[in-house]
């Protein structure tokens, strides 16, 4: 094979490899930034790109994904001279490819140091307590600084977080202590809150039970009121059906009479001392009389029965 057509093969060779190398495919979520003999010249998105051969490079291929940065332990000062360690974690997202590649030469130690500062400043002007009480506050605001900052670098603090916030060894055992006191202190206002529910409880029964026997002896006391009411009427109404009785069978003088002496037959045969004689039988004699007729006649009766 002549030499001449072994290069112009190897040429087309090497042709292809640079026109194959010059076509670029940005992912999705990726910035490239696009120098032209060493100067920035554009921003390629997602999608494909052609690149010029050797005066065209990609200068930065970035990321614009949502990235986390976790920072070690910064120690700080609060305004009442008290040491603490607090580790932070830095969400953030680039904007701008381009102020990305050349605002800053290394972001994310940019990001730390700049997060740090921020830390110190905002914790200094705060106590203890507020500094342990205050974390969504101390959040807010070293985010708001941070994302002001970060504003020229490309990039966007979307929030920041305090992972730990660790005290002074002898402030965290007096807050273990002041803990435990206050769950012994609950603890104990439960169990007085459980004891005079219990107490409640046991009164309220006492006095229901009293309210039911009370009941229970007015509704007995009610029957027997009403029972002894009914026995008078019964009596009474026994009374009014004799006396009915004796008025429907008009009974002659002299059976009143015989039934007096009887009556008063009884009285005497008892242990009274006196006997009063109704003011009606004044006639003893004609007492007497009556009650010999009743007895003829009684006696004719008999024989005649006979």
């Amino acid at each position: 094979m002549p030499w001449g057509v072994i290069l112009i093969a190897i040429l087309l060779i090497v042709a292809l490899l640079v026109i194959v190398r010059c076509i670029v495919i940005v992912p999705q979520s990726n910035s490239y930034v696009i120098e032209s003999l060493g100067v920035y010249k554009e921003t390629w998105d997602a999608g494909l790109h052609i690149k010029v051969p050797f005066i065209e490079r990609i200068a930065r291929r970035v990321s614009l994904k949502e990235e986390v940065a976790d920072f070690p332990p910064q120690p700080v000062i609060t305004r009442d001279n008290v040491t603490m360690m607090i580790d932070t974690v830095v969400f953030f997202q680039v904007f701008d490819a381009k102020a990305y590649a050349y605002g800053v030469t290394r972001p994310i130690a940019a990001i730390e140091n700049l997060s740090a500062t921020t830390l110190r400043d905002i914790i200094g002007s705060m106590s203890l307590d507020e500094t342990l009480t205050s974390r969504d506050l101390i959040n807010t605001k070293i985010t708001a600084t941070l994302d002001e900052a970060t504003d020229r670098w490309g990039i966007k603090v979307n929030r920041i977080e305090l992972k730990n916030i660790e005290p002074p060894q002898e402030i965290r055992t007096a807050m273990e202590k002041q803990m435990k006191a206050d769950r012994e202190k609950r603890a104990s206002i439960l169990l007085a809150e459980g004891e005079k529910q219990a107490a409640i409880t046991r009164a309220e029964g006492e006095k229901e039970s009293a309210i039911l026997r009370a009941e229970a002896v007015k509704e007995q006391k009610i029957r027997e009121a009403e029972g002894q009411a009914q026995a008078l009427l019964l009596v009474q109404k026994a009374k009014a059906d004799s006396i009915r009785l004796i008025n429907e069978a008009a009974p002659s003088q002299n059976m009143l009479a015989l039934r007096s002496m009887e009556a008063m037959e009884r009285v005497a045969d008892g242990k009274a001392t006196k006997i009063i004689v109704p003011s009606n039988m004044q006639d003893m004699a004609a007492t007497v009389s009556a009650i010999k007729a009743v007895a003829g006649d009684t006696s004719g009766a008999a024989a005649a029965g006979k």
